[in-house]
């Protein structure tokens, strides 16, 4: 390896979140670890730490940026990052997020640097997964949320840390049974889980050329999984509502995931009227839904903990003229072209629902119920377009 390598690890599970650093930091020579405790927020200053193997190498303070402790996380790493590159010397710095810090920021900020991001990890304990994903509560509440503007949810935040890393370093937990590796599993079907211990690691030998070879010890798999590449674009793309890698259908272990496809678009009244009730079907649901009123628009849909967020991202591509096209990143082309329809192009709805106990029968029924039904559906989208606009303030159109 050549150059710095940059190594993002976050997750609301401090616990298994340390012991992947330290198992990272144990098993590549010359490593070092950052962290930004905003803890200290309050007070006006979030806290710098850098150590190595061998313990603390510095500490400082980087002063709040517009009462943001995010802010001043993104305007203190990218240089501290520098320094350490031009330095030299380090093989890999790891950048240990504090609790709510979401990873996709950070990887974003960094590789804009002009820095090399090789992985990202979400550090995970699979006991704690449903007790995260069903809680509500703002990340205020419990000291962490990252500004006074923070509105985020415990579970909302969880759910994006777990889904956007495509590698969970899973705590070896004796808590955990198998529903639980089982919800793990269907939230994140595409993500490599490296599994790690508790236990204190021990430090790799040198790699130079005065340690014989046989010494030598093979990176493990987390080491390898932290090195391996990453790239934004493509990351940022798999969670984007147009062209995401939703989970697939799935039943194992207690655990289900409800996949519900159609090519109808949803009366948005009888759809408002049943949001608690679908939202609160299931642990996690998200996914891309389309609106009769709203008929050239693609919906985002996102719930976790029991509240649902729901937003705009621009049209769907059947709504563009041709010449737009162009504009319009290629995966999103691709996504829509295998998923095109004669009639509506990639207009749809596409929802995809995880939960123990998930009544799929059940959920299935109340969602057609909100569907236009024939006689509306055969009016035309000059009628649809008339229907009240039962989700604008949601929308905050």
């Amino acid at each position: 390896m050549s150059g710095l390598s940059v190594v993002i690890v976050g997750g609301l599970h401090t616990d298994a979140r340390k012991a992947a650093v330290a198992h990272l930091l144990a098993d590549v020579p010359d490593s070092v670890v950052l962290h930004h405790d905003l803890a200290t927020a309050a007070a006006g200053t979030v806290v710098r730490t850098i150590r190595d193997a061998a313990g603390l190498v510095s500490a400082g303070e980087a002063p709040l940026v517009n009462d943001c402790a995010c802010c001043a996380l993104r305007e203190d790493l990218v240089p501290e990052l520098i320094r350490i590159r031009d330095v030299g010397g380090t093989r890999m710095a790891i950048v240990e997020l504090w609790d709510s810090v979401e990873p996709k920021a950070m990887a974003e900020v960094v590789t804009a640097g002009g820095l090399q991001v090789t992985g990202v990890i979400t550090a995970v304990d699979p006991a704690l997964v449903l007790p995260y994903l069903g809680n509500g509560d703002d990340l205020a509440e419990g000291g962490l949320a990252a500004a006074a503007t923070d509105q985020r949810t415990v579970a909302d935040t969880f759910a994006r840390q777990l889904e956007y890393a495509p590698v969970l370093a899973v705590a070896d937990s004796p808590e955990a049974d198998d529903e639980d590796r089982e919800l793990l599993a269907q939230l994140h079907p595409t993500a490599r889980q490296v599994p790690i211990g508790h236990g204190d690691p021990t430090p790799a030998p040198a790699d130079d050329l005065t340690v014989p070879a046989p010494r030598r010890r093979p990176l493990t798999p987390l080491a390898q999984a932290a090195l391996a590449g990453f790239d934004v674009e493509s990351a940022a793309a798999a969670q984007h509502p147009a062209c995401a890698l939703l989970p697939a259908e799935a039943d194992a272990h207690g655990i289900s995931t409800l996949v519900w496809h159609r090519r109808r678009p949803f009366h948005p009244e009888r759809l408002y009227e049943a949001l608690e009730d679908i939202t609160c079907a299931a642990a996690r649901s998200r996914g891309r839904f389309w609106l009769a009123d709203k008929p050239d628009v693609l919906l985002h849909w996102d719930a976790a903990g029991g509240a649902l967020c729901v937003e705009s991202v621009g049209p769907w591509l059947a709504s563009l003229p041709d010449a737009a096209w162009d504009m319009v990143p290629p995966v999103r082309r691709a996504a829509a072209a295998l998923d095109w329809h004669p009639e509506h192009g990639d207009c749809c709805q596409h929802l995809v629902f995880t939960s123990p106990g998930l009544d799929r029968d059940g959920l299935a029924e109340l969602l057609e119920s909100c569907l236009l039904t024939d006689a509306e559906y055969a009016a035309g989208r000059d009628a649809w377009k008339q229907l009240p606009p039962a989700f604008d303030t949601l929308l905050e159109v």
